[in-house]
């Protein structure tokens, strides 16, 4: 087996478990904070969105610096310095007995992650240009599943196991990954630039300075809209569903639809990626995922919502590595893990911006205009790819066989 594949395959479990390992807390944290002597209702509320944000922001603070340090000392040390770490903070949550320590940790989480940025820089760099569109859509995958059906999962353990397991449980396989990755993940590393650069320096060695921030742009909008309809998607469950008894069922699978899609398309439009250009996918994903945003808001049953939620799962498997993927293209290898660890910060912030916005827009205007809100930022963000990205590179790619004549 090619070692870029063999990275590639402990990279996609070690990021799927990350992925679980950031958002499992969403359905058992009011519950597990009440567990731990918190009564009244709005503290709980209070106290659950500090702890479910304050990874995030953390996180988006942290990813460059990891990011750099992948750049000086190797993308595999930081892989292992991540599941480590994550496997320990998060295994020490199944013991907190007060809920600032478990705050406390959970900003310690945000502190070590890194893991995403490390594989995404490895699998770049360590990939040949023939297969680097699908090993980065298919790495996507990861993160995306990983965080989609990380909240079913968490129910899940938390319901049939107890609360306490899901940390314990999550833990542990976050070890496993680390020995994966300590066992299986070659890395042929060089550092290219003995200095230590500033910001000022590393972004004079950006070449394509406009085109880098509509990638991080894109990349924030992307994760704005995955996540806007998180935290009101069981409730708008509710509203369809005439069986009360079976929401939390209902919502897990409709959760779980997108991910599944965007396993199943992702490796496919990467290759296509390869083929046509990562800058035609992308376009054509940001549109139709913002159409497929629209009928959500005027649906009448459950399983309506489902199926759009898989069609939206397809077209989103074409977005983020699309970013990846040029991203790739216009940075310096040197540079490359700083330069992907500002665009996970873009999605953090996206992850955390998205959650606000959607439970916000929810409570002052009404749930189905999350969804509405939502498939406009995606047009509106397809319009400006369009003209800032992809009518630039389609011109570059057409004058380039004339300057060969």
């Amino acid at each position: 087996m090619p070692v870029w594949k063999r990275n590639l395959i402990v990279c996609w479990f070690g990021m799927f478990i990350t992925g679980v390992g950031m958002s499992q807390l969403a359905p058992v944290l009011p519950l597990f904070i009440k567990h731990l002597g918190v009564e009244e209702k709005s503290y709980v509320a209070q106290l659950s969105g500090l702890a479910f944000g304050i990874t995030f922001i953390i996180s988006a603070i942290f990813s460059p610096i990891w990011g750099h340090a992948a750049d000086r000392f190797g993308r595999k040390p930081m892989l292992l310095r991540a599941s480590l770490g994550m496997a320990i903070v998060i295994g020490c949550m199944g013991f907190a007995h007060h809920v600032y320590v478990l705050i406390g940790l959970r900003l310690l989480q945000g502190v070590i992650t890194g893991y995403g940025t490390a594989c995404t820089t490895l699998i770049a760099t360590q990939t040949d240009k023939e297969h680097a569109g699908y090993a980065l859509a298919t790495l996507s995958t990861a993160s995306i599943a990983g965080s989609l059906l990380g909240p079913t999962i968490g129910g899940f353990i938390g319901e049939n196991f107890g609360m306490r397991d899901v940390f314990f449980i999550t833990g542990a396989l976050l070890f496993v990954a680390f020995i994966a990755t300590a066992l299986f993940v070659q890395e042929s590393f060089s550092r290219e630039n003995k200095k230590v650069l500033r910001f000022e320096e590393v972004w004079g060695l950006v070449p394509e300075k406009s085109l880098t921030i509509i990638l991080f742009v894109t990349f924030f909008v992307l994760s704005v809209a995955l996540y806007s309809v998180e935290p009101i998607l069981t409730v708008y469950i509710t509203h369809l569903s005439r069986d009360a008894s079976h929401v939390a069922l209902i919502a897990g699978v409709t959760f779980s639809a997108s991910g599944l899609a965007n396993i199943v398309a992702a490796p496919q439009l990467g290759k296509l990626s390869d083929k046509i250009g990562a800058h035609k996918v992308m376009l054509a994903s940001l549109a139709a995922a913002g159409l497929l945003f629209i009928p959500q808001a005027f649906v009448t049953a459950p399983w309506q919502l489902m199926v759009l939620r898989f069609l939206l799962g397809l077209t989103s498997a074409g977005l983020m590595p699309s970013v990846n993927i040029l991203l790739k293209k216009i940075t310096p290898q040197q540079i490359t893990g700083r330069v992907f660890g500002f665009s996970m910060s873009a999605g953090y912030l996206g992850v955390f911006a998205g959650s606000v916005m959607g439970g916000q827009v929810a409570a002052w205007f009404g749930l189905r205009y999350v969804f509405g809100l939502t498939g406009a930022l995606l047009l509106v963000n397809a319009v400006w790819v369009y003209a800032k990205v992809y009518r630039k590179l389609e011109l570059r790619a057409s004058s380039a066989p004339m300057a060969a004549e």
